[in-house]
């Protein structure tokens, strides 16, 4: 902890930091300083700063991995608008791709003893946007109830906010329990065949599979929200 009037070592070393850069502009051709450091005044907002330090600290390879994962969200939102058969191999191939990745970032997190809260946040949330976004789309296309879609929002709404509210959490965000994994599984399976062209001969199997995953989140939802002992 700093002495009052004195900043910590971190804010000193940005703002040293800072001023480096400032030397090096005006040895380029730069001739006014913008930056004016005095000891009793720092040229940035230190709790700004800490937090960005903190932030990039913790943006490590899993978690990168997991942030990658987004980019398959708003390619499913263009291949899925009025899709033929081409279009719907692709968006299969994209899903399958950034789905495959939940496994990936979490195997290197453990491997490379790198687990952060930050990942454990970001993961679940990622993967919500991921089962999400196809399945609005195929809602549009008329290949699943809204009603059924809306149950398995509802419910990761629901584990969203349990998840982050201080109040009901204690000093660390809990990890995915094994019907929390085993749901996201069937999901991915459901909602993978009900974007891959299929004959008619399969829409019974691949809508059971898919009242499967709803009946699955909402049976793990509740045993997430379960009082524990």
């Amino acid at each position: 902890m700093a002495e009052a009037g004195f900043p910590e070592w971190g804010e000193v070393k940005v703002g040293l930091s800072l001023l480096a850069w400032q030397s090096d502009l005006l040895g380029q051709g730069f001739t006014q300083p913008f930056l004016r450091f005095s000891p009793d005044r720092l040229p940035y907002n230190p709790k700004t700063a800490i937090v960005a330090a903190n932030l990039l600290k913790a943006m490590n390879l899993p978690t990168w991995i997991t942030v990658s994962r987004l980019l398959g969200v708003p390619i499913l939102l263009i291949l899925l608008n009025a899709p033929q058969p081409p279009q719907r191999w692709l968006a299969l191939a994209v899903f399958l791709l950034a789905a495959g990745t939940d496994w990936l970032d979490g195997y290197l997190a453990r491997r490379l003893n790198q687990v952060t809260e930050l990942g454990k946040f970001l993961d679940p949330l990622v993967d919500k946007l991921l089962v999400v976004a196809p399945l609005l789309m195929l809602v549009q296309l008329g290949q699943v109830p809204a009603w059924g879609v809306f149950l398995i929002i509802a419910r990761e709404l629901v584990i969203a906010g349990w998840r982050v509210n201080p109040a009901l959490q204690r000093d660390t965000v809990p990890g995915a329990n094994l019907w929390g994994k085993a749901k996201t599984v069937v999901q991915i399976a459901a909602i993978a065949l009900l974007i891959a062209p299929h004959p008619p001969a399969w829409e019974g199997p691949v809508q059971g599979l898919f009242w499967g995953a709803v009946a699955l989140t909402l049976a793990s939802g509740l045993v997430y929200l379960w009082p524990r002992s």
